[in-house]
């Protein structure tokens, strides 16, 4: 039987989320807001700081990548790339029930759904989401490879050419955004869009978790520090950090 639809956002039915196998292991006790799962890594905070920002009402659930929880047979029903972190909105288009995996779609459909954080003019629009896939493309996956290398079980590799690979690349697309931000407050100017939303983990990350700060010359840097602090200001984004909450 598919999701029962609601009337309207103050109706008297509830979604019915049962349809979706994912809400048997983490059910769903406020089935009429957005189901996040996640874990605060720093993909899974663009989605959590994304929903702060926007206010939207939404349940998180802490899914445990150390347990191997996104590899559960629930789980891989609603992401069958096994990764964090993913949503269902129950009033999707035309009140329907969605669900979404990738945090930079999330970012999208979360800024197309309430009209915030992405630019209406269509030339300023796809300007952003070119950001927000420099991020997913480059960003993300040269900094993390940095961080297992660096801080994890890649450090213990004798042979230190993939450190230096990654070290050189990740100084470079900080180099990129340092350019981009010279004379700008954001990724796209004064307002502040999901390109910022998509990166600002990914930065906080390289310098404070991963503790890479000193490879990558952070310190050199001028303008990508003066845009994380401000970015780490904003009070939706320190509540982002922590949702869903650690044990």
């Amino acid at each position: 039987m598919g999701a029962t639809r609601p009337r309207s956002p103050r109706g008297p039915f509830m979604p019915d989320l049962s349809v979706f196998p994912i809400t048997q292991r983490w059910p769903a006790e406020r089935p009429d807001q957005i189901q996040l799962y996640s874990l605060p890594t720093p993909n899974g905070v663009k989605v959590s700081i994304m929903l702060e920002e926007t206010a939207l009402p939404y349940e998180p659930h802490l899914i445990d990548i150390g347990q191997n929880e996104t590899w559960s047979t629930e789980y891989l029903s609603l992401n069958p790339n096994g990764k964090i972190p993913a949503i269902i909105d129950p009033n999707g288009p035309e009140g329907k029930p969605i669900a979404l995996f990738e945090s930079g779609a999330i970012l999208v459909y979360l800024a197309e759904k309430t009209g915030q954080f992405l630019p209406s003019d269509p030339a300023a629009r796809y300007e952003a989401l070119q950001w927000v896939f420099f991020q997913m493309a480059a960003i993300g996956p040269m900094f993390g490879q940095l961080g297992f290398f660096h801080k994890f079980a890649g450090r213990e590799y004798e042979d230190k050419r993939p450190l230096q690979r990654y070290v050189a690349e990740s100084k470079r697309l900080l180099g990129v955004l340092e350019g981009r931000l010279a004379d700008r407050s954001w990724l796209m100017g004064e307002a502040y869009t999901i390109a910022d939303i998509a990166t600002l983990g990914w930065v906080r990350n390289l310098v404070g978790f991963y503790e890479a700060g000193d490879l990558v010359g952070y310190a050199d840097l001028q303008h990508v520090p003066r845009w994380l602090e401000a970015g780490l200001a904003r009070p939706a984004v320190q509540r982002g950090l922590q949702s869903p909450a650690r044990p």
